[in-house]
């Protein structure tokens, strides 16, 4: 299989690339700068430029483009940056592979948990509607970007990722010094939920998903049982060994932060369930955290 990629380079893209290689499948980047082989695309999604007749014949797309949600305050311009990102590229990919002659079998095009909002009384499914925040506005027009795709009879899947777990990325990248100090803990209440899933299995789901012709329209990411913030922090302290005692205190990361972005990355409490992987033959290789995390850590 033919497999297309934007955002190749990041950290969902780069794995996903390897596991393909590996499958015997043949991963193609699209990329903005000049290309460096024939297992390359150059592309411009700013000035709309896509040569489709470098994508006739392929037989999937996986579009994971956009910045960082989290890499940067939510200033006026960051937040152009985000939604643009995300919309002007798959806009583009979806226009270009519908004018082609011979059309890619799937579109699996990147979106987020986060359409879903705050709702900590409330678990969300791929049914669930969108909540009324600035991510939530960005992951729907996001996932509207896709709308030639769809017109033009394109089987699209819309990758709704929660946190995805990786020891060198994400998240979990950026906790890991203080929990090895023993100075990790519950941010705020902990009683938010977290919605995870490791970067082994959310490669696996890609790669499901690009076969199994049944699928269509928003499949949740994450695995089949969530935590409450406090539950991680107990979790991760347990898996290196270290208490995870200190809270943090909701004003700190709002001060790093800014305010908006701490409380939707942090603050938010999104109980999603994956029930389209569920009603599907996927199996994850960890739904459980404690054995993820051991497993991801190395940790007996």
């Amino acid at each position: 299989m033919d497999v297309a990629i934007t955002g190749s380079s990041g950290l969902i893209g780069k794995a996903l690339k390897a596991a393909l290689q590996a499958s015997g499948d043949r991963p193609i980047s699209l990329v903005r700068r000049p290309t460096r082989g024939e297992d390359e695309i150059q592309y411009d999604p700013a000035a709309g430029t896509l040569d489709g007749a470098s994508l006739e014949g392929i037989d999937a797309v996986v579009n994971l483009a956009g910045v960082g949600i989290g890499d940067k305050r939510w200033t006026e311009s960051y937040r152009k940056l985000i939604l643009n990102s995300r919309v002007d590229t798959t806009s583009l990919v979806a226009r270009t592979v519908a004018g082609l002659e011979s059309r890619p079998s799937a579109f699996l095009s990147g979106s987020a948990i986060g359409i879903y909002g705050d709702r900590p009384d409330t678990v969300n499914t791929e049914v669930s509607p969108a909540a009324d925040t600035f991510l939530a506005d960005v992951v729907t027009r996001w996932e509207l970007a896709t709308t030639p795709a769809v017109d033009a009879g394109i089987r699209t899947v819309f990758l709704r990722t929660g946190i995805v777990l990786a020891p060198r990325g994400g998240a979990l990248q950026k906790m890991l010094p203080l929990f090895k100090l023993g100075l990790g803990g519950k941010f705020g209440s902990g009683r938010q939920y977290w919605s995870w899933i490791t970067l082994e299995d959310e490669v696996r789901a890609i790669q499901y998903l690009l076969k199994d012709e049944s699928i269509g329209g928003p499949v949740n990411l994450t695995a089949p049982n969530p935590v409450t913030n406090a539950q991680f922090a107990k979790t991760l302290g347990r898996v290196l060994a270290r208490p995870a005692i200190l809270p943090v205190p909701k004003f700190g990361p709002g001060l790093l932060l800014g305010r908006e972005l701490a409380q939707a990355l942090l603050f938010d409490s999104a109980n999603v369930e994956p029930m389209v992987l569920n009603k599907s033959d996927f199996s994850y290789h960890h739904p459980e955290l404690e054995v993820a995390l051991r497993d991801i850590l190395d940790k007996p």
